[in-house]
């Protein structure tokens, strides 16, 4: 994957200490920040890590000046997962209509960025990469879990009915939580839709633009102290504006 010019540089880790530098960030940002834990999670270096990272490729985004790395972003093929033994997220959603939909898959998780680069740019270079993936790969249907921080319902009511009520995945493509959590947490007219959606996390609303839905259910994660939402884009559904939104050209002009 060619690099993207500017301030960052986009790619794909290559070795152990590219590795190590992606689970550092998700290390600062899950652990220090959000308080997840996890068998795996090694605190003495420091690392995010978990059984899944072996199988799957890790895209990086470095700060061109710097080289420091400042966002990350696990990706899971459909062939990774096989080797694997399954996704990532199929210990908390039912995975199957997306499994038997005989499409190509990619599973993204573990997104973050620095905190100093949140709200610019970086974003869009993540994005950006992440086409060229979908593209050199033939990938039909992305998904992932993507989540907030917490688990204190009442605080996410409005976010979550929003997404319930307005961004629910057509039948065939509802993957439905494990541990069922409804979002459908308030009367349509009790919701404040603009407050939600400013109350959705950047990686959630990129999702939306993009023409992303959500799964049925949310899943509580104790754990990771998030409550997660399943996320499923389909490429055959995206409008010319939309594959604009994150094509390489958005980091060029």
């Amino acid at each position: 994957m060619a690099d993207s010019p500017a301030e960052f540089t986009v790619s794909l880790a290559k070795d152990e200490t590219d590795l190590r530098e992606a689970q550092a960030l998700r290390y600062e940002v899950f652990v220090s920040e959000m308080g997840a834990d996890g068998a795996l999670v090694d605190h003495h270096e420091g690392l995010e890590k978990d059984q899944f990272d072996a199988f799957c490729d890790h895209m990086i985004i470095r700060e061109t000046e710097t080289g420091r790395v400042v966002g990350v972003y696990r990706l899971m093929r459909s062939d990774q997962a096989l080797a694997a033994g399954e996704f990532y997220s199929e210990s908390e959603y039912d995975l199957a209509p997306l499994t038997s939909s005989g499409r190509r898959l990619l599973e993204l998780g573990r997104s973050c960025l620095h905190p100093q680069f949140r709200g610019g740019t970086a974003l869009f270079y993540l994005w950006a990469g992440l086409n060229d993936y979908v593209s050199e790969q033939g990938i039909e249907i992305l998904f992932g879990t993507a989540s907030f921080a917490g688990t204190n319902l009442d605080a996410l009511s409005g976010p979550l009915t929003v997404l319930n009520q307005d961004y629910l995945a057509p039948e065939p493509l509802r993957c439905r939580s494990r541990r069922y959590q409804s979002m459908d947490l308030l009367p349509a007219d009790a919701v404040d839709r603009k407050r939600a959606m400013v109350d959705c996390p950047a990686l959630i609303k990129a999702y939306l633009r993009l023409g992303g839905m959500v799964g049925d259910g949310a899943f509580i994660d104790h754990d990771f102290n998030t409550t997660d939402v399943m996320m499923i884009l389909d490429t055959a559904r995206m409008t010319a504006r939309q594959k604009r939104f994150y094509s390489t050209d958005k980091v060029k002009g």
